[in-house]
């Protein structure tokens, strides 16, 4: 984790961000996925030195906006909102070049939102930045009494993810939907497909909002399957294709 922020605040110093206008869309989108670490960011483009300076981080979206972290002449976390006390900090020592970036630990739903970076003694220009959380399982598979049926679950995922299982040459199989339901913002998803010749299958769950996908393990099938006879095997190769903690600039 710790070298996953540090190469995207290496990366958010290197490239340089735009200002957005107060009314506007924001000019930068961050990924992240439950429960992992996230830096947003915000620095001057002058890199003018803001360590006696004032500068406020916000939510959206609320009557008062919450105070996410606010910084003023080496004093912080003054009006800070309790949902953020003790998960977001900054970087001393970039205050120096005018960074204002924050990193928020442990994102979660709730963490979903517009936030806005602002230096009220500087300048009227703000940063905009949208956050977007993810929530994501291995999915659960298993075979059921019938001949070659299998089944694929995902529970409490975040964007609506896609399931389907494939074959071992990744060629999608049919298959039939028996579960769509959203509960609280989280989604819940069940499929089936029938299998009749031996191989090896898994199922694989895509959200493509946040460029995640996740397989589940790999279930073999060996012998006569029609019969019932087959031989079953679940072989544990899951890897998780996933970007996390993508910062995208329009």
């Amino acid at each position: 984790m710790e070298l996953l922020l540090f190469l995207s605040f290496c990366f958010l110093t290197l490239s340089g961000l735009t200002f957005a206008a107060e009314s506007g869309p924001p000019d930068t989108k961050v990924i992240v996925m439950e429960d992992d670490d996230i830096i947003l960011p915000c620095s001057l483009s002058t890199n003018e030195n803001i360590e006696k300076k004032l500068f406020v981080w916000k939510k959206e979206g609320t009557v008062p906006l919450k105070v996410v972290f606010m910084y003023d002449d080496g004093t912080y976390s003054k009006g800070q909102y309790e949902e953020f006390k003790g998960r977001v900090s900054h970087f001393p020592e970039e205050l120096k070049h005018g960074n204002a970036s924050i990193t928020m630990k442990k994102a979660q739903l709730g963490d979903q939102g517009n936030y806005t970076c602002s230096f009220p003694e500087i300048q009227p220009e703000i940063f905009r930045i949208e956050l977007v959380v993810g929530a994501a399982s291995e999915p659960y598979v298993r075979m059921l009494q019938e001949k070659g049926l299998l089944e694929c679950k995902v529970s409490g995922a975040y964007p609506k993810p896609t399931l389907a299982w494939r074959d071992s040459d990744n060629k999608t199989l049919e298959s039939v939907q028996l579960k769509d339901k959203e509960e609280r913002g989280r989604f819940y998803i069940v499929i089936q497909t029938t299998v009749t010749n031996p191989g090896c299958y898994h199922c694989v769950a895509t959200q493509r909002e946040i460029l995640h996908q996740i397989p589940s393990s790999e279930t073999c099938m060996h012998g006569d399957i029609r019969s019932g006879s087959g031989i079953i095997e679940a072989t544990l190769v899951s890897v998780i294709f996933g970007i996390i903690g993508i910062v995208v600039a329009f």
